[in-house]
């Protein structure tokens, strides 16, 4: 059926930032955006765009800004970049088990906050494109969760335990001095 094989070739490439899509960065640190791709039917000159579109509300529709683009002859080789901002680093690769095509926004700053997205175009599955976005959140600290809850838990656990082993003790003395 042709409909059939329009569907299996729509579902055959697969754009992943793994399981959270969300991300928070220190202000003025580096940070690693995840992507890796999978493909059923490999891929030939295929090509990898990271796009940045600001959450700021300045003007109604915001051009995505295109911070890294990428592209990858064949499994045999590691991707070449076409363009890309100098501030971006690429980190992935692809001649390994996974299609990585991570970056690293170096410096990032609040001006970075917003949503990046990793899109693929491979020529060999018919053009097919596939894309997945990640949030970037940056903040001034990282705040550290309250552990006290967590401390008393494992004081009582650790408390109960000391008691059943002093009873132990008890009570192996008091049978030794029984007998």
């Amino acid at each position: 059926l042709p409909g059939l094989h329009i569907l299996a070739i729509a579902f055959a490439l697969e754009v992943s930032v793994g399981k959270t899509n969300t991300v928070m960065a220190l202000n003025n640190s580096n940070v690693l955006l995840p992507c890796i791709f999978t493909t059923c039917m490999g891929f030939q000159d295929l090509v990898f765009t990271w796009y940045f579109n600001s959450t700021e509300l300045l003007t109604p529709h915001p051009a995505p800004l295109q911070i890294y683009q990428g592209k990858i002859k064949n499994k045999a080789t590691e991707p070449t970049p076409i363009s890309h901002n100098p501030r971006v680093e690429f980190v992935g690769s692809t001649t390994k088990k996974e299609n990585n095509i991570s970056i690293v926004l170096n410096g990032v700053e609040f001006s970075d906050a917003g949503k990046y997205t990793c899109h693929v175009k491979n020529p060999k599955e018919k053009n097919a494109q596939h894309n997945a976005t990640i949030f970037l959140t940056v903040v001034h600290k990282m705040v550290e969760t309250d552990n006290t809850v967590t401390l008393i838990i494992v004081g009582v656990v650790g408390g109960l335990i000391g008691l059943l082993i002093l009873f132990m003790l008890i009570k192996r003395v008091v049978l030794f001095i029984i007998k």
